[in-house]
C-alpha cells in the first residue's frame, strides 16, 4: 500500500515522483525526463537511471529543500503541520519559490 506522493519538477518541466511508504521514501525519474537528454539530473546524488532510488529517511537533497529553525515553527504552526511531519512539510512548501531550479507538489504518481 502507497502513502502520500509527490511529483518532482526541473525548471517547471516534471522530472519524477517521490513517494512515501511505511518502510521510507522512493524516488523515480519520469520515463520520457530521463529519455531527454537535454535535461540535467536533479541532483549529484540522484543521477539520471531507470532505477528506482529507496531510502529509510527523506533523501538528503530533498530535506535540503525545507525550512529550518524559525521559519520551520512558523511554517508548521501556519499550515498546521506535525514539526516532524517532513514528507509533509516537503508537499505542502516545496511547490513554488525554492532555493534552486527543483519543486515538488503534492500528486498522485503514475
Amino acid at each position: 500500500m502507497s502513502g502520500r506522493q509527490g511529483k518532482v519538477y526541473c525548471r517547471g518541466t516534471l522530472a519524477g515522483f517521490l513517494e512515501e511508504f511505511p518502510q521510507g521514501y522512493r524516488f523515480a525519474y519520469d520515463p520520457a525526463y530521463l529519455a531527454d537528454p537535454a535535461q540535467p539530473a536533479i541532483s549529484l546524488t540522484l543521477p539520471k537511471q531507470k532505477a528506482c532510488f529507496e531510502s529509510s529517511a527523506l533523501f538528503s537533497f530533498f530535506y535540503g529543500l525545507l525550512a529550518e529553525g524559525v521559519q520551520k515553527e512558523i511554517q508548521c504552526s501556519l499550515l498546521k503541520i506535525d514539526e516532524t511531519d517532513d514528507f509533509g512539510r516537503l508537499l505542502q512548501t516545496a511547490g513554488q519559490d525554492t532555493i534552486g531550479a527543483v519543486t515538488v507538489r503534492s500528486g498522485e504518481a503514475a
